[in-house]
Formats: structure tokens, C-alpha cells, sequence
């Protein structure tokens, strides 16, 4: 019985993007902000809305805030922050589900210097934009982890090799953690039709068929295959180096977006706005 070579697409990056210096954030002189997407690129970025890298001082942040129409990914680099009923150290991620509407609180666990928090909003398939809200906590201590040599992947969402994630998605994403030894190398399979970026927190990559190289500050895209499938991206520390991968499945439908809330149309907007100010949104269970 003979079987057939199925051919795995390699995937580059199509381009990288020199992100600006951070600049005054919203809650004060201790808060600085690096834009990685913002929601007026979401035709190329879809599903991800937006993706904002805080850093802060330690002084207390945040506070009830309302959403709808969307999830918050998000993920404590360095510090700890507390959020609704719970609190994040370093490495966790909340996966927040805001759907039909939720009040959203969070802060920093008092006075602990200075942290950094990656906060990604997440689109919502149409068909589950006003789901019930609900959050998941994804302590780093105890996500799956794949190993090869020189290299480790943590998984808060989606699978590396045959190592795979609990971690319950409306839109099929792949977020892992790769730390490199310098030299080391691993390839990373992804449907190729996913959307997705590297973003680098420490050191230096070489990503792809043409090894272009990655450092702190940039954002790295992968290319949009026009065809479905399989497809595989390597990834080489060229020296030690962590990095972030997201990717997942573009939803190819139009946003309107308004503040704290995501919708289809502009009347969701507004039916937003309506519930929220009615007293309808209450904070998210966990899921």
C-alpha cells in the first residue's frame, strides 16, 4: 500500500515593524505604553484587535472598567497584578471572555516596582460575540510544556508538537512561550491559515526560510499563505532569547469598535453602551 507525501508549507516572516519608544500612558506619569496593533489594523491583523505593552512604575493601576464584544489575553511579563476575584505572578495569563457584557477590574498587587503587562483583545467569531462572560486563569507554573534540546515551549493556548493545551477557544489560537539557548532551533506547525506574529522580550530570533532576525522592538508577521493545509515556521535563538508567538484563525468579518467595546455594527455600539449604563454587565465568573 502505497502513501502519499502531503507537502508542509514553510513559512517566513512578510514583514517586520520597528515599534515606536514607549510614550505617556492613560494612568499617569508611572505609565508608559508600546502600541504593537492597533484596531485600525485589523484587516491585516484579524483576529487580533489590538495588543498594547504596558509598563509601570508599581504604583496601582486600573480599576472597574466595562467590555463587550470581545476577549482580553492577558499576560503578566514581569510583576504581579490582581484582576476580578484573582491574582496573576509572573508568566500567567488571564483569558477574559467579555461577550454580551462584563465590569473588569484590575490593578497591581500593591507597590512592587516596576512591571510590564502584554494585553491582547481578541476578536469573537460572529456567531459567539455575545456569549456569556467568563475568564480562565492560566498560572505559568502550570502550563504544558514541550521540550527539545536547547529549547523550551510553554503552551497557554493551541499545541507544539504533540504537546497540547486545555485551554478552551472560540477562535482557534495558537499563544506559546519559546525560550532559546543561543544556537538552538525548533519548528513550530500552525494551519496554514492561520494569521500570526512573534513578538521578542528578550534577545534575538531567526524566524523562517530566510532566518530573518528578530529583536526587542519589532513585531514580525508571518506571510499569508493563499492556500489552506498544514504549515511549519522555524525558529532559531540566535542568542538566548525568549519569544512570544500568536496566531490564529482571521474571522473575515468587519469591526466597528468604541472605547471599551467591539461590535458588528454601530447599534451594538450603542446596545453596549445601553446595558452597561442599565446595570446589566456583572463581573465575569470564571469558565
Amino acid at each position: 500500500m502505497s502513501t502519499q507525501r502531503v507537502d508542509v508549507l514553510e513559512r517566513r516572516l512578510e514583514r517586520i515593524i520597528d515599534l515606536p519608544e514607549p510614550t505617556q500612558g492613560q494612568f499617569g506619569p508611572a505609565h508608559t505604553v508600546v502600541p504593537v496593533i492597533s484596531p485600525e489594523d485589523y484587516a491585516r491583523s484579524d483576529p487580533f484587535i489590538l495588543l498594547m505593552d504596558d509598563r509601570i512604575d508599581g504604583k496601582p493601576i486600573g480599576g472597574p472598567h466595562p467590555h463587550a464584544g470581545f476577549e482580553t489575553v492577558t499576560l503578566v511579563v514581569k510583576g504581579g497584578m490582581t484582576h476580578d476575584s484573582g491574582s496573576l505572578g509572573e508568566g500567567d495569563v488571564q483569558w477574559m471572555t467579555a461577550g454580551s457584557g462584563v465590569i473588569h477590574g484590575e490593578g497591581l498587587e500593591g507597590d512592587l516596582g516596576q512591571a510590564r503587562i502584554l494585553q491582547l483583545w481578541l476578536t469573537l467569531p460572529k456567531a459567539q460575540r455575545w456569549v456569556p462572560a467568563g475568564y480562565q486563569d492560566l498560572p505559568y507554573a502550570q502550563l504544558p510544556v514541550r521540550r527539545e534540546p536547547g529549547v523550551e515551549v510553554r503552551l497557554y493556548s493551541g499545541t507544539s508538537g504533540t504537546v497540547r493545551s486545555e485551554t478552551k477557544n472560540y477562535v482557534p489560537v495558537t499563544l506559546a512561550e519559546f525560550v532559546f539557548e543561543p544556537g538552538a532551533s525548533i519548528a513550530q506547525d500552525l494551519p496554514a491559515s492561520y494569521n500570526g506574529f512573534f513578538y521578542v522580550l528578550e534577545g534575538e530570533v531567526a524566524v523562517g526560510t530566510d532566518g530573518r532576525a528578530l529583536k526587542p522592538g519589532q513585531v514580525g508577521w508571518l506571510d499569508r499563505p493563499v492556500s489552506g493545509g498544514d504549515s511549519t515556521v522555524r525558529i532559531t535563538g540566535t542568542t538566548r532569547a525568549r519569544v512570544l508567538l500568536y496566531a490564529g484563525q482571521p474571522q473575515r468579518e468587519p469591526l466597528v469598535s468604541h472605547g471599551p467595546f467591539i461590535g458588528d455594527t454601530q447599534d451594538d455600539i450603542l446596545r453596549s453602551f445601553a446595558g452597561y449604563r442599565a446595570g446589566r454587565f456583572g463581573p465575569p465568573p470564571p469558565r
